[in-house]
């Protein structure tokens, strides 16, 4: 008889995550902050001297949320800092790769995303709404990205990403920051978003 494969990961909170069965009392934030700052965006072939973290870009969708939804309350503003919290255990796979990998890694998203929104109080399924506006802000931050790191001319990310509203990225830069310096700022952002929630 076939042993089985180990579908869990044991994090540096020694909390123990099962991927096919994730639970919110085995999410800790410290986990997904300190994932998040070390895991690259753009598979890492970007400009700079830092890697373009996955907690830098959550940071700037959240940003970018407040100011397409300005009166949208302060639970909605953490869906956006965690929209993409599943990426601290499953890493960030570029577009192209999740294509290849079919239907199951939307699955395994679903579920890892599940337990993070019940962990910091949020529903379980975001409002279809709420998820459009995340979305919207995370293609303007693709497309800031590609445009100032990534190498890509405007007109090449407004076809991968759709033109984006100049007014919503006004005065906004990529920065690109030492995995511990993103991890202290998503940790104080997440802290300053829950203390709102209060």
């Amino acid at each position: 008889m076939a042993t089985p494969k180990r579908a869990w990961q044991r994090m540096l909170s020694g909390r123990r995550l099962d991927l096919l069965d994730p639970t919110p009392v085995d999410v800790e934030i410290e986990d997904i902050a300190h994932g998040l700052a070390f895991v690259a965006r753009w598979n890492g072939q970007t400009r700079g001297d830092h890697a373009y973290s996955v907690a830098e870009h959550s940071l700037l969708v959240e940003t970018l949320f407040g100011r397409i939804a300005p009166k949208a309350p302060p639970k909605w503003r953490l869906a956006a800092l965690l929209h993409d919290a599943p990426e601290y255990v499953i890493g960030d796979m570029i577009s192209p790769v999740k294509a290849a990998v079919g239907p199951g890694y939307g699955a395994l998203d679903d579920r890892l995303a599940a337990a993070v929104h019940i962990r910091f109080g949020l529903p379980a399924t975001l409002p279809v709404q709420i998820k459009k506006q995340i979305k919207k802000a995370d293609k303007i931050s693709a497309w800031m990205e590609a445009t100032q790191i990534a190498g890509f001319s405007e007109t090449e990310a407004s076809k991968f990403f759709g033109k984006p509203d100049t007014v919503i990225m006004n005065d906004l830069r990529i920065v690109l920051r030492a995995p511990v310096d993103a991890r202290a700022a998503f940790t104080q952002r997440h802290l300053e978003l829950l203390a709102e929630m209060q």
